[in-house]
Formats: C-alpha cells, sequence, structure tokens
C-alpha cells in the first residue's frame, strides 16, 4: 500500500473520542465520526492517557440517551445503515431485550410500529382456531345425548276466573306414549325422510347452510328456524329444558346433533325423533298423534294415514282440518283441509320417487283420511275449552307468549270471565234449545241449529261471559268469536249514528274543500217507509248497479212503513227504528256515504275485515258477519256514551319469574256523548214499544236492536244496559266438516215458528241471560240525551214521534223480516228471488225462487236484494265458513 493511503496513527491518550471531541472545538465545522468506528473489539482504551468521559459504549450510549434528543444519534456497531430515532418520536425499545409479543414493533417508527408483523398475525391465528377447537372440544364433550323418554314434560297452564278462583288447570299434561321402531310403520318412516330429510342415512346428522342461515337469521333479529335434518329437529324437540330462541341454545344444539349422529344408530335418531315430535291436538309422538287423529295404534297406520301425520309435523294450527281461527282467522277447516291434502298428496308422491312406495299404492289415497272430533280433554268440557281457546288466542296475537311457550306451561293465566255469568248464559240458551228445537220431532228445520253469544262490559271492554256451543269438546268452533253469520238489521244504528256524526250530503249546497255540505241529522229526521222503494244516489238520482240495473228495496212482508201516508210513507228514524224499516236506512246510508257508515261500524269496535264491501247499498241493513264479541263490544260504546274500549279476556299473566303482562284498558272517544246517547236513546224505544219487547227487563233500561238475515239464515238480538251490553245469535249450520261446500239453512219453520226473528228466541235468550246476570247490580239510567242535529226531509210527522227524552210511542210495530244478500266490493248484485223485485224484462230473475220475503209476528226487516243476471259469490262467502272473515274475536 503506498505511504498516501496509510492511515495516520492514532493518538493513544483519549482514543478517537478524545480526537473527535477536540475536532468538534475547531473552526472546521466537520461532523465526528461515529463512536466506536474503530475501536478494538475490547472496546477498551489505551492506559495512561487523558481520562475518557465515559467509561465504554454502553455508558456512551446511555449518556446519549439522557441527553434528550435535538441530534441524530448515530448507527450503533453491528448495525450498519440503522436510522436513529427522529426527534420527538420517543425512544425505540432496547435492541438487547427480548420482548414475547414484537408489538408496538421495536425496529419501526412512526405509524409503521402499528402494523403488525406476519409473524404475528400467523400466530394470533393460530392460536384462535386453536382455542376453537378446544372450546369445540370441551363443549362437545360436556353435551349429552337426549332421551326421549325425558322429553315432552311441561307444567301446567293454570286459568283463573275474574274473582281470582280457579278455572282449570290444563295444558301440561302431555298425550304421549313412546313406541319401538318396529310399531312404526315403515310408510311412516319413509314418508317423513321423504318430506324432512331425503339424504337421513347418509348425511352427518346436521346441514351447515342450514344453520348458518338459521344463526344470521337470529343475529340479525329476524324469525327463527328449526333444524334442516331430521337429526337437528329430534335434538331441538328433546331440549325442552331450555326452549329460548338464542344464538347460543342454537349453537348448543349443533353439539348435541353433532354428538348424536356420531353415537346413536340412524335408527334410534328416528325412533326418537317419531316418539317426539309435535303432531298438534297435544300429542306428542306418533303414538299419541295415531289415537288424536284416527282413534288406532300406530302400527295399524295406512300410507295415507301416514302422509298426513307427516302434514302434520309441518305445523297443525294450518294443517289440522278441524281448523284453529282462534289462534288465526286463516286457520278455517277448510283451508286446513285443503292445505293438508296438498302436503299429504306432496308426500307420497315423494315417496314414490325415492321408491319408497309403490304407483300402485299410492294412487289409493287421494283424498284426506277421515279425522275424528279434536278434543280429549274432559276438564275442557262445556264452556271451558271455549274460555281457554279465547284466553290462549289471545295471548298468542298479542305477542305476549309464543305457542310453543304455552304448550310448554308454567303460566298462570288471569281471565276476565265471571263464572255466573258463563253459568247463567249456557243456563239461558240450554233451556230455549230443550223447549222449542226437538230434532227428532222436526229433523228437516230443527237440525244444526246453533246459538252464540257474548257479554262485554261497556266500562273495560272485559268479556265477562261467551257461549260458544253445546260443547267444547264435541262442537269445536266458538260461536261467540266468530262464525260468518250476517247480522242483518242489528247493523242500523251504526247508520244512524253515521248520520247523527257526519250528516247527510246536500247536492244544491255550496261545495266545503270539494266536498259536498253536510247536514247533521235529528232522530226526528223523516225517510221514506215504503216498500219496494227505488233507491236513489244523495243527488236523487237513481242508483244503478254496473249492469245499469235499479235497485227495488223491500220492506218486512213487503209492507209500507205502518205509520206512513202515501205516497212514500215518510216516518221519523225513531219509528223506522223500531219498525226496522228497510227502505229508510237503505236511503239514509246512501245520503251519508257507505264509506261513512262503515267507518262508523269500526270506530265503534267492528274489525273492518268482518265487514262487506260497500258497494251496494244493502251494506247498510247487515250483509256483513262480525263476531257476537264485537257486536257486544260495539254496542257498549254506545252504552259507555261514545268511549270505546276494546274487548279482552285476560287481565295479567305471570310465571315463575313474577307477572310477564298486565293488560290495560285503552280508552278512545270514538263518538261525542251527544251522538252515543242519542243512539241508545232511539235503540230504547225499539225495546220499550218496538221489535225487541221480548227483551225488556225488569225495572232496568234496555236498549237494542233485533236483527234477521236474507232466507231466515241467521237471527240477533243485540242489547246493552249502562253496565253490559251482550249479543245472542241463532244459525243452522252443519258441524260436520265432511260435508263438502256447507253452507248456513234456513229456518223456517224451526222451532215450530213461522220463520224466526231476532225477536223470538235470541231476546228470550237475552232477557232471561240478563235478569240472572244482574240480579244483586245497582240500577243505572241511561244519561239523558241532548237535542242533536236538524230535521231533514221535514214534513209534518205522520206519527207521535217522542222527542229524544220520551219513552211513550202511540204506534205499534208491525214490522216481518225480509231476507238479505251478501255483497262485497268485488262482486256482482245477488240475483232478485221475488216477483215483486222482478221486472218485466229481467229475463233472469225467477219467481217465488228460494230466499223471497216472508211474514212474522214481532219480526224486522232486512236486506232484500238488488237486480242482476249473475248470483252473489258473496252469499257463497256468507254461507261458508271457509271464508268467514275475523281474526280473534272477529
Amino acid at each position: 500500500m503506498s505511504e498516501h493511503r496509510r492511515k495516520p496513527p492514532q493518538p493513544q491518550e483519549g482514543g478517537r473520542a478524545a480526537a473527535r471531541r477536540g475536532q468538534s472545538g475547531s473552526s472546521s465545522g466537520r461532523r465526528a465520526a461515529p463512536r466506536g468506528a474503530t475501536e478494538s473489539p475490547s472496546g477498551s482504551h489505551a492506559g495512561g492517557g487523558e481520562d475518557r468521559p465515559y467509561g465504554g459504549r454502553a455508558e456512551a450510549r446511555r449518556a446519549a440517551q439522557r441527553s434528550g434528543g435535538g441530534r441524530r444519534r448515530a448507527a450503533e456497531p453491528g448495525r450498519p445503515g440503522r436510522r436513529a430515532t427522529p426527534a420527538g418520536r420517543g425512544r425505540a425499545p432496547d435492541p438487547g431485550k427480548k420482548r414475547i409479543v414484537d408489538y408496538p414493533r421495536f425496529d419501526r417508527y412512526g405509524w409503521r410500529r402499528w402494523v403488525p408483523s406476519w409473524k404475528l398475525v400467523s400466530g394470533l391465528c393460530v392460536g384462535f382456531f386453536g382455542a376453537m377447537v378446544a372450546a369445540a372440544g370441551i363443549a362437545y364433550a360436556m353435551v349429552g345425548i337426549p332421551d326421549e323418554a325425558k322429553t315432552a314434560t311441561a307444567q301446567n297452564n293454570v286459568y283463573y276466573w275474574a274473582d281470582g278462583t280457579q278455572m282449570v288447570s290444563t295444558g301440561g299434561e302431555r298425550n304421549r306414549q313412546i313406541v319401538d321402531l318396529s310399531r312404526i310403520p315403515k310408510e311412516m318412516q319413509n314418508a317423513v325422510i321423504s318430506q324432512e330429510n331425503k339424504t337421513f342415512y347418509d348425511d352427518s346428522g346436521i346441514d351447515p347452510k342450514g344453520i348458518a342461515r338459521a344463526v344470521f337469521n337470529m343475529a340479525r333479529g329476524g324469525d327463527t328456524q328449526g333444524g334442516s335434518t331430521i337429526t337437528q329437529q329430534y335434538v331441538k324437540n328433546a331440549m325442552l329444558d331450555d326452549q329460548s330462541q338464542t344464538i347460543s341454545r342454537k349453537v348448543k344444539e349443533i353439539f348435541v346433533s353433532i354428538k348424536v349422529g356420531t353415537k346413536l344408530d340412524k335408527k334410534d335418531i328416528l325412533a326418537g325423533y317419531l316418539n317426539s315430535a309435535y303432531y298438534g291436538r297435544g300429542a306428542w309422538g306418533i303414538q299419541a298423534a295415531s289415537r288424536a287423529y284416527f282413534d288406532k295404534d300406530s302400527e295399524d297406520l295406512n300410507p295415507g294415514e301416514c302422509a298426513f301425520l307427516a302434514a302434520m309435523l309441518k305445523g297443525a294450527t294450518y294443517y289440522d282440518p278441524a281448523g284453529a281461527t282462534s289462534i288465526d282467522s286463516a286457520a278455517t277447516p277448510e283451508a286446513n283441509a285443503k292445505r293438508a291434502l296438498l302436503q299429504m298428496q306432496d308426500t307420497l308422491d315423494k315417496m314414490v320417487e325415492y321408491k319408497h312406495l309403490d304407483a300402485a299404492e299410492r294412487a289409493k289415497y287421494s283424498k284426506l283420511p277421515k279425522v275424528q272430533n279434536p278434543r280429549s280433554n274432559t276438564q275442557l268440557s262445556g264452556q271451558i275449552g271455549y274460555l281457554v281457546d279465547l284466553a290462549k288466542s289471545s295471548l298468542i296475537k298479542n305477542d305476549v307468549v309464543t305457542s310453543n311457550q304455552l304448550e310448554q306451561g308454567g303460566y298462570s293465566i288471569y281471565t276476565t270471565f265471571d263464572k255466573k255469568k258463563v253459568e247463567e248464559l249456557e243456563k239461558a240458551v240450554t233451556k230455549v234449545y230443550k223447549e222449542n228445537i226437538d230434532p227428532k220431532k222436526r229433523p228437516d228445520t230443527d237440525t244444526d241449529v246453533q246459538f252464540g253469544g257474548a257479554s262485554v262490559n261497556p266500562e273495560t271492554g272485559a268479556i265477562e261471559a261467551i257461549y260458544g256451543g253445546e260443547d267444547a269438546t264435541e262442537h269445536f268452533t266458538n260461536n261467540a268469536d266468530v262464525t260468518g253469520a250476517q247480522v242483518g238489521s242489528t247493523f242500523k244504528p251504526f247508520v244512524l249514528a253515521a248520520a247523527m256524526k257526519w250528516g247527510v250530503r246536500d247536492p244544491d249546497g255550496p261545495e266545503v274543500q270539494g266536498e259536498d255540505q253536510r247536514t247533521v241529522v235529528s232522530p226526528k229526521s223523516l225517510y221514506t217507509g215504503k216498500n219496494e222503494w227505488k233507491v236513489k244516489n244523495y243527488d236523487g238520482s237513481v242508483w244503478q248497479n254496473e249492469k245499469g240495473e235499479e235497485w227495488l228495496q223491500t220492506n218486512d212482508g213487503d209492507a209500507n212503513a205502518s205509520a206512513g201516508k202515501a205516497p212514500d210513507y215518510m216516518i221519523d228514524l225513531r219509528e223506522a227504528m223500531r219498525e226496522s224499516i228497510n227502505s229508510a236506512f237503505v236511503q239514509l246510508g246512501m245520503d251519508v256515504g257507505l264509506d261513512k257508515v262503515k267507518q262508523a261500524a269500526t270506530d265503534s269496535g267492528l274489525l273492518e275485515d268482518s265487514l262487506a264491501g260497500t258497494t251496494f247499498p244493502s251494506f247498510s241493513i247487515g250483509i256483513s258477519d262480525p263476531s257476537a264479541i264485537r257486536m257486544a263490544g260495539s254496542y257498549a260504546t254506545f252504552a259507555a256514551s261514545g268511549k270505546q274500549r276494546d274487548p279482552f279476556s285476560v287481565t295479567k299473566v305471570t310465571d315463575k319469574d313474577g307477572t310477564i303482562y298486565t293488560h290495560k284498558v285503552d280508552t278512545r272517544q270514538a263518538w261525542t256523548s251527544k251522538v252515543a246517547d242519542n243512539v241508545t236513546d232511539v235503540l230504547k224505544t225499539v225495546v220499550e214499544k218496538g221489535t225487541g219487547t221480548n227483551a225488556q227487563l225488569t225495572g232496568r233500561e234496555v236498549a237494542g236492536k233485533t236483527g234477521t238475515t236474507d232466507g231466515n239464515k241467521s237471527a240477533w238480538f243485540v242489547g246493552y244496559t249502562p253496565q253490559l251490553s251482550t249479543a245472542i245469535s241463532m244459525f243452522r249450520y252443519p258441524d260436520d266438516e265432511n260435508i263438502k261446500n256447507r253452507e248456513f239453512l234456513q229456518m223456517y219453520g224451526t222451532g215450530g215458528q213461522e220463520s224466526i226473528h231476532g225477536a223470538s228466541f235470541p231476546s228470550e235468550i237475552f232477557k232471561d241471560y240478563m235478569e240472572d246476570a244482574l240480579k244483586g247490580e245497582p240500577v243505572v239510567k241511561f244519561p239523558k240525551p241532548e237535542p242533536i242535529g236538524e230535521v231533514v226531509n221535514d214534513e209534518p210527522s205522520p206519527s207521535a214521534t217522542p222527542t229524544p227524552t220520551e219513552t211513550e210511542e202511540t204506534e205499534s210495530a208491525s214490522p216481518t223480516p225480509t231476507p238479505t244478500e251478501s255483497e262485497s266490493e268485488e262482486e256482482t248484485s245477488p240475483t232478485p228471488t221475488t216477483s215483486e223485485t222482478c221486472g218485466p224484462w229481467d229475463w233472469g230473475c225467477e219467481e217465488g225462487s228460494d230466499g223471497g220475503t216472508e211474514t212474522g209476528d214481532e219480526g224486522d226487516g232486512d236486506a232484500s236484494e238488488s237486480p242482476s243476471s249473475s248470483a252473489s259469490e258473496s252469499e257463497e262467502a256468507g254461507n261458508s265458513r271457509g271464508n268467514q272473515n275475523g281474526g280473534i274475536f272477529g
């Protein structure tokens, strides 16, 4: 190496550090060389020289760190190119100190320190999945295999009367008997496998996609879902100790299903499922279901019956041919039977497709098998079964508890039902039936006669009594809740209320905001009582249907109003209500507007889906079919001076943890007291001197209205005192679901009477019941009504018409019934059935056909027919309970 390249010897005293310090004080301004750049490996300095300020590199480094840092540190030995920590960014960790988790990262600065390394990410993933596997292993080890012998256990639900005494304890008893798989027909096994889980014998017992879908739905608050495989469904049925629909429960089901799938034989799983599944009618397991539906042992089931029971596993509420309208109005016997047949046929087809059933054998089962009466619990006989069903359906519909939760039991349910009133109502109906109805003596007129009834407290809306039928274990449609029987003239008070609230339209008056001016009417207003009245629109033009045909409205017995004078027989509305004159209320409804009449009915408490369409004038005279409960509740609105409260049947529900539900009375002012009290005053006239005289009570004021419908197919009386509102219905309807196209039957000659009216048996039942139900109650009078409205169509009154406070009338009633046709908004008007309504060019009109007008004593006039060349489809709807309206309470 040349001489000029040789480095000069370093001074021995102080080393390079001293040299660097010396140079730093020079004027050259050159930066000192990094520490230790030429130090010996030992890091020591030669002795005998000047003392060094620091004893070594470590001490120098610590000193530099203590000095704080505006300066950039030099690179450390062995780490060439390392940048010093920038000023203000803190110090880097000591590289000599080992850390288990290098986070934040010691060799990065700024935001890079917070970016995890791939090693850290990988480690965390491995750790997470390892923990999951460990947790799954622990969960798998902890869960047990269900024992079907211990499944389907539950507590009773206890129902209480309104006074707090126990009514019945029911629901916890389990109708179930375990049978060996050998006693379950192969067809039943294959029906369930074909419909529910065709890969049952090959799958692992769980459906990952179905599980993920169920968990996702529950996580976002959607509906819960059951298991997708038979194994999962068996586990779900068996886990009755925990019926909560949560993600944790679903996860538990998964582990139990996995364990069941690995530990149990498929045949054992299938037997467990068939023995623990719920088939409806309180039947848990195939043996109980076979007895509940067919009264035979499971081993005797044929393929059609097996396919039918497999359909019940979808949910008996919507597949049991007996129906479940108390829970859902869509679950009618007819609709359920249709669904069950479709499901049964689909199952049989799949059994053939999967080679489980011969096609020739399958062809034998094209119809539903005959099933027996659904009730077997003798505790639910008489009216108790109807009361329990009413309370249960109310809780389910109001989302207090679910149907499954009720099945598990453990609830105390406090009802509104008054034991005394329930017994008195049943006694009153039974008395009339035994004294007047004799199917053996009059089989053509007295068979299939049914009654319904309900009482509602006007002050609260509480349902205090119902009559659902002769016996809940024999007749399982609750006649108090929903029947499809039209209400006839008991609908007329809603027309009067609408006229006194909104008024009649005046086509000649000035328009107000685009609408015709209206005049609120007084009960003294005059309307036609003419028979065969040509119905007019409010502007005076003659009403016509879509075919251009006019409608002549008939009165009871083709009679003009007895108090009116020719040519139009004008009478005031009080007299029209007393005689139940159809023509007056049909025309009044047209003048008010049928939309307002409908609103009046719903404001009073009727359900909109129980009302017919407003296309035809007959809407005003009762072609709708609300339930007895709703009719009693709507009249209770008038009794309470316009305060409307929905009927309810449960006051409180408790479980082991305490009270979970308390009913709160919701009151709204549907009518002003002036309107409601005037309606009541007019209805008092009906009972005092009109069609409802049979309903008079000793020493008490009563308001009410009779009703009879087309073809004499139903009769009603609805009345009230200030303390209690009661509706009574009567009709003929076959109780055999195997009869196709069942319809309401005429009651001409029933009970030995020429025809049945609301003024006959229904009003008699009302009187007998109310006399006993109100015994001991204080006598309360109705409020004195204030004058209301103006007298429209003002002419000299042809009769002595009472003022709103008068109670005496000089005219006697001579009402007789006229039939009603049922229409709806989408349907054509019904075919005329009497010669009086047939015009000379009405080729489709047949004289003397079924459903003509009739004459009777103390009756009430109701709807007649409008001309049309086609029959009314809505009459078919009224004649079939499969098309009945109503939910709970109808």
